[in-house]
């Protein structure tokens, strides 16, 4: 068995292709043979030791989080899902380590894969697709008809939203490059603004305002709401969690693993009412060149990078 590892925390150079020995699930897990992970912007945030508190410095560690594959094993407990079942999950962010040959995941974070879905298409769906649908429904409280505003609507977690809340029987606007309005369009989002438009011109449309791309004031995210609206931030820090507990229109999320959750995202990819683009196909002995490229240089763009094993 391989996987991509690192013996300490740093840059991309850090990372390792290596022979590991897989663990047995414990209570409440189960071990996947992987099939297919995805790239996201965490993994190397992790990796550069960003949440080393919650991490912690017991090394090699595993590099990766969002997957799909075939049960291996289950734990004890464990009775929604069995060996041999065909699954997308998540890893958890202690343990990480979906970038490999088998990976140990919480069967919380961990459902059923649509049969109509390619692995590949599978594992592009954990992080985006969740952050999105709990952004929308657990903070955003979006109700069928209301309109709601994505800052950011074709990165990967906005698209993600766009689609979602459409499929809610939502209205959605959102920013994007100017460049890039036509695919926005395409999903159905209207109005399209660029990123440096005055929230003046669209002042008091919005339910809710879902800010991913982290670049709306406070003060023009408010601009955007009706009376009584809310707004959702997807960069929790300190400050952030800070201004969420006072009284005011502010939220911030930090996705959590809900089965049920992920289950509705995985339905939904399965209705095709939720389609995350895919911009590049890796095997995992060439993984590590493309993840270094896309940290360094955001390169490919417009989808997912997802790695094969197997």
């Amino acid at each position: 068995m391989q996987r991509i590892q690192y013996h300490q925390y740093g840059g991309p150079e850090v990372m390792r292709l290596e022979d590991f020995e897989p663990a047995r699930p414990g209570r409440g897990q189960v071990l996947v043979r992987v099939r297919a992970a995805a790239a996201n912007p965490m993994d190397w945030g992790l990796r550069s030791g960003a949440m080393k508190m919650v991490t912690g410095r017991t090394f090699p560690r595993g590099l990766g989080h969002d997957f799909s594959g075939v049960i291996e094993a289950v734990g004890p407990d464990v009775t929604r899902l069995g060996v041999g079942d065909d699954v997308l999950g998540g890893a958890s962010i202690k343990a990480s380590g979906a970038f490999g040959d088998m990976v140990v995941a919480d069967v919380k974070a961990v459902v059923s894969k649509p049969a109509n879905l390619t692995f590949e298409e599978a594992a592009a769906l954990p992080t985006v697709g969740l952050t999105a649908f709990q952004a929308l429904t657990k903070k955003g409280r979006l109700q069928p008809g209301q309109a709601v505003f994505i800052n950011g609507c074709l990165g990967g977690v906005g698209r993600a939203a766009a689609q979602l809340a459409l499929a809610r029987g939502a209205l959605v606007g959102g920013s994007c490059r100017d460049t890039a309005a036509q695919d926005a369009r395409d999903l159905g989002i209207d109005p399209i603004v660029g990123f440096g438009f005055d929230p003046e011109e669209l002042n008091g449309r919005f339910d809710l305002v879902i800010d991913t791309a982290h670049t709306l004031s406070d003060q023009g995210a408010k601009k955007l709401l009706k009376p009584g609206g809310r707004i959702v931030g997807l960069h929790p820090t300190p400050a952030t969690f800070v201004k969420a507990a006072l009284p005011g229109p502010f939220h911030v999320l930090l996705a959590q693993a809900v089965p049920e959750d992920l289950e509705e995202v995985a339905r939904a990819a399965e209705q095709g009412a939720l389609r995350v683009p895919i911009a590049r196909t890796v095997r995992l002995t060439e993984a590590m060149e493309a993840l270094t490229e896309l940290e360094r240089e955001g390169t490919p763009k417009g989808g997912k990078l997802i790695i094969t094993t197997g």
